[in-house]
C-alpha cells in the first residue's frame, strides 16, 4: 500500500510507494484533492526576453535560462514552485542529467518533488538548443 510523503500545498500529495524504486528529486506520484486552478506551461527553452540564446554549447547555461524562463511563467500565472506538480524534460544528453538536476535543485523550494519524466531526444526545434523543460502547476483555490 503506498503512503503519502508529503503534502507542500494544502490538498496536494506527493506519493512514492515503497513498490517502487526511490526516485532523485521526483515524486513517482502526484495527487492533487483540491479544486484549484490548473497552470499548464508550454515546453520552455534557452531564450532571453529577446529571443536570443544563452550559453550556447553549455547544458547548465541554458537550463538555468529554462529554469529562470518557467519561474516567470508561473509567477505570471500567480503560481510559484511550490505549485508545480509535474515536469517533463526533453534533453539531448541524457547523460547529462545531474547538471540539470543541480540547477533544478536551485529553483525548487527544500521538500518540492513533482512527478517528473526525462526524456532524450535527437534534436529540438533549433540544433542549439540542448534542453525543453514544460510544467503542470496547480494553485489551490
Amino acid at each position: 500500500m503506498s503512503e503519502p510523503s508529503g503534502e507542500t500545498v494544502p490538498g496536494v500529495r506527493a506519493i512514492n510507494p515503497p513498490e517502487l524504486a526511490p526516485g532523485p528529486g521526483y515524486s513517482h506520484v502526484i495527487s492533487v484533492d483540491t479544486p484549484g486552478r490548473l497552470v499548464v506551461i508550454s515546453g520552455q527553452i534557452a531564450l532571453d526576453a529577446d529571443g536570443a540564446l544563452v550559453g550556447p554549447g553549455d547544458l547548465r547555461a541554458q537550463t538555468r535560462q529554462v529554469f529562470t524562463n518557467l519561474h516567470t511563467a508561473l509567477t505570471a500565472a500567480g503560481a510559484d514552485w511550490r505549485h508545480v506538480i509535474k515536469l517533463g524534460y526533453f534533453v539531448r544528453d541524457a547523460s547529462q542529467v545531474i547538471a540539470v538536476r543541480q540547477v533544478r535543485d536551485e529553483f525548487l523550494p527544500p521538500g518540492v518533488a513533482p512527478a517528473s519524466t526525462l526524456v532524450e531526444v535527437a534534436r529540438l526545434f533549433r540544433d542549439d538548443l540542448l534542453i525543453e523543460v514544460e510544467a503542470l502547476a496547480v494553485v489551490p483555490a
